[in-house]
Parts: structure tokens; C-alpha cells; sequence
């Protein structure tokens, strides 16, 4: 899990997400949890999925997670082709420029895309989190049943 937060919207999909995942009725899925700024390519190696988390910053990603890519592209290049990735957005606009310009990135490193983005445009509400909390539970549990 990766994610960058500002003013709390993404922090607060993303402990949505980390519920999710480290569910109770989810064994054997170790989550290991970075920003853009303290992750790194061995952390990308150790994944076997990674959810990306990002606010929408001048209808783009944030600086941060656009640092992260920068480094850690060369590195994993060759090494995590079709790794299972999803993606979530808190978004001031209607975050479309913020999820394809990670889309292009991701499809660049042959990253597969196993879950729709979840765009949030303005105030998250519980319904917003519930959705995170469905991504984080539905990639665990693909990685625990052997999906992915």
C-alpha cells in the first residue's frame, strides 16, 4: 500500500482501504504500508500487489507519488511485469488527468490494472469508504486465494 496525503481526504480512503485489507477474515496477506516519498524499487520487488492512493493536484498525481515513479520506474521495469495494482483518488476536479497519467505510467511498467480506480470529488462520505474498504478486503483476498 502507497499512499500520499495532504489535507486528510486520501489518508482517510486509505485507512479505509488498510481495514479492508487486514481484515479478520483475511490470512496470510503480510501489508506493508509507504508513502511515495519513504518507498523504494525493493519495496515494489517485495509486493505481490500494491494499491496506490493519491489526492488529484493540478489534475495530476501527486508530486510525491510522481517522485516514487521516477525512481523506482528503471529499476522495476523488467522485474514486475503484470503486477496486480489498484488505485484510489481524492480529487478536487474530476480526477480524470490524475488517474491516466498513473494509467500511462502503470501501463508502461506492464502493471495490470485488476480493479477499477475509485475517484472521490469532493467531500469523502461513508459510501466512499465502504468502496475503499471493498478494494483493500477484494485484493487480499485475490492474493490470499491465489488470483493474483
Amino acid at each position: 500500500m502507497l499512499y500520499h496525503s495532504q489535507s486528510g481526504g486520501a489518508e482517510t480512503m486509505a485507512e479505509a482501504v488498510i481495514a479492508g485489507a487486514t481484515d479478520a477474515d483475511i490470512d496470510g496477506v503480510e501489508l506493508r504500508i509507504r508513502t511515495p516519498l519513504g518507498a523504494s524499487d525493493e519495496d515494489v520487488l517485495w509486493a505481490d500487489a500494491l494499491i496506490l492512493g493519491t489526492p488529484e493536484n493540478f489534475g495530476y498525481m501527486s508530486g510525491a507519488l510522481k517522485y516514487f515513479f521516477d525512481r523506482v520506474y528503471y529499476p522495476c521495469l523488467e522485474r514486475t511485469q503484470g503486477l496486480p495494482y489498484a488505485l484510489f483518488v481524492k480529487a478536487g476536479n474530476d480526477g480524470s488527468g490524475a488517474v491516466s497519467s498513473i494509467t500511462r505510467i502503470t501501463t508502461g511498467l506492464r502493471w495490470r490494472e485488476v480493479q477499477e480506480p475509485i475517484v472521490v470529488v469532493g467531500e469523502v462520505e461513508s459510501i466512499h469508504l465502504e468502496a475503499c474498504r471493498e478494494m483493500g478486503m477484494a485484493l487480499a483476498a485475490g492474493l490470499e486465494a491465489g488470483v493474483f
